[in-house]
């Protein structure tokens, strides 16, 4: 997806420097922006033939002819949701956009429908006590509980696999020779499975410790007990586009407060807000990390992911988030499993 850069034109361009753009490449079109990066439109060798018979030439701009209302997709979007949109508008390439509008990649049909497997490894914690889904994780470790007809960590294994993902580390410990016989070498699941065993509580992040050699690209982390539809791929490519030393999927999370609250200053009333409601993001338990955050990692100690962001962050490591606005769910309590379990089938089994 990143190689969008190669096929960018400013509106004023030439249609003879479309036309280079255009037959350099091997996607067929060219995307045009602002000074901003902002999509204005798309531009295609039809689209230069049409001008051509109605009298333009090659030293004309583009700018009455590129097509100013071209479909897109947002950086969230599944890609279920991005193999609708071509085959209803009969597309092969869909440019892709974040929130206020600016081009971050173009998704390739053909691509989409045949993912290349990809050398980055995915690491899923998957060894805490689930305690507060007892007495289902008595004799169950959390990730092999069953949403829907599988257990949660096969649902994340098989979304990281649709991808390309499909080399898996699973650092275990509770209950661990029930995942290592379910799972095996993930051959079944057309995964390579290694395992990483926890001997104490490590944390979120401290398990990084003991793979250290093993991850020498830009890695995934993400918690065993979470279902999610996100795009991986886009995750990966926003990474890459930020030149990010650790990014950090993020959801907004907002309550109200159920009273009107007083605003005051010396004593006086300054205002009152009535049962506000107030807005934060938070961490989704998916990360995606470059090798190089792993010296900010002891050996065998605990630790969790948000004091690894906090070193980097003081380290001034260029540290960014990913909004993620599509389906989540971290299942942490027994009214959280029985949502999964009523919402499985709409979200993983529709395409939704």
């Amino acid at each position: 997806m990143t190689n969008y850069k190669k096929i960018l034109l400013s509106p004023n361009s030439t249609i003879r420097r479309a036309l280079e753009i255009i037959d350099s490449g091997s996607m067929r079109i060219a995307l045009v922006v602002d000074e901003n990066q902002k999509l204005l439109g798309t531009l295609t060798d039809g689209d230069i033939r049409r001008a051509f018979m109605s009298g333009s030439g090659l030293v004309s701009s583009i700018e009455h002819i590129y097509f100013r209302t071209p479909t897109t997709c947002g950086i969230n979007d599944t890609k279920e949701k991005i193999l609708q949109l071509a085959v209803l508008n009969k597309l092969y390439q869909i440019p892709v956009v974040d929130g206020v509008g600016r081009i971050v990649g173009i998704a390739e049909v053909d691509e989409l429908l045949h993912p290349v497997n990809r050398s980055n490894k995915v690491v899923l914690m998957a060894g805490g006590l689930g305690t507060r889904l007892s007495p289902l994780t008595d004799t169950t470790p959390k990730p092999m509980l069953h949403v829907g007809n599988k257990p949660i960590l096969e649902t994340i294994i098989e979304n990281f696999s649709k991808y390309g993902y499909t080399d898996i580390i699973l650092s275990v410990n509770y209950k661990s020779h029930m995942i290592e016989e379910y799972f095996g070498d993930g051959a079944a699941l057309g995964v390579s499975i290694q395992y990483v065993h926890e001997n104490k509580r490590m944390g979120t992040a401290g398990a990084l410790g003991l793979m250290r050699e093993q991850l020498t690209e830009p890695f995934f982390v993400m918690n065993g007990d979470l279902l999610t539809n996100i795009n991986f791929e886009h995750m990966h490519d926003y990474h890459q586009l930020h030149n990010a030393a650790a990014t950090m999927a993020v959801r907004e999370y907002d309550f109200q407060v159920p009273y009107g609250v007083v605003n005051v200053n010396k004593g006086s009333i300054v205002s009152i807000e009535e049962k506000p409601i107030h807005k934060f993001f938070v961490s989704a338990g998916i990360y995606l990390l470059s090798p190089q955050i792993l010296e900010n990692v002891p050996d065998d100690e605990f630790f969790d992911m948000p004091t690894l962001f906090e070193r980097l962050i003081a380290k001034k490591n260029n540290t960014v988030s990913f909004p993620i606005r599509e389906y989540w769910l971290d299942i942490g309590r027994m009214s959280d499993f029985e949502r999964a379990n009523n919402e499985y089938s709409a979200v993983f089994e529709c395409g939704s």
